[in-house]
């Protein structure tokens, strides 16, 4: 177990990982696999179990104040049994000594034209790592 949130491993397909990122979609997935395997980390991917789903409601007979009809039984439905929810999945690396939060800020990741992964591309913000130019020269005021 891990000390902190920062850095968490779990066992994966029988496998010791570090976690990168749980509930991920599978647009996300091929992102990530692609930018690991591309900075030579093992990368397993696995399904991530569904949530818990909520106790089905009982039915209970509600009487009706009107004279002229019966008293009859609403079955309450539960609005979340009928979502399905979307497909996730929780990727994970064999190297657990590998942390995201470190990797990004620690200028560690590259991709495949060798620029420094940044935040914002990590997390698909930018289609481009523009790691050339400082914040205090791209124009921008900081706030």
């Amino acid at each position: 177990m891990a000390i902190n949130q920062n850095h968490l491993f779990e066992e994966l397909n029988g496998i010791k990982c570090a976690i990168v990122e749980k509930n991920a979609s599978p647009e996300r997935v091929a992102f990530l696999k692609k930018l690991l395997e591309t900075n030579h980390f093992e990368v397993v991917v696995i399904p991530s179990p569904p949530p818990k789903a909520a106790p089905v409601p009982v039915t209970k007979p509600v009487a009706v104040a009107d004279e002229n009809t019966a008293p009859s039984n609403v079955a309450e439905t539960n609005p979340q049994s009928e979502i399905r929810n979307p497909e996730s999945y929780t990727i994970g690396v064999t190297d657990v000594t590998f942390n995201p939060t470190n990797a990004i800020f620690g200028r560690l990741l590259r991709t495949e034209d060798g620029h420094v992964i940044t935040l914002a591309y990590w997390q698909q913000k930018d289609s481009i790592a523009l790691d050339d130019i400082p914040y205090y020269e791209n124009g921008k005021a900081r706030p």
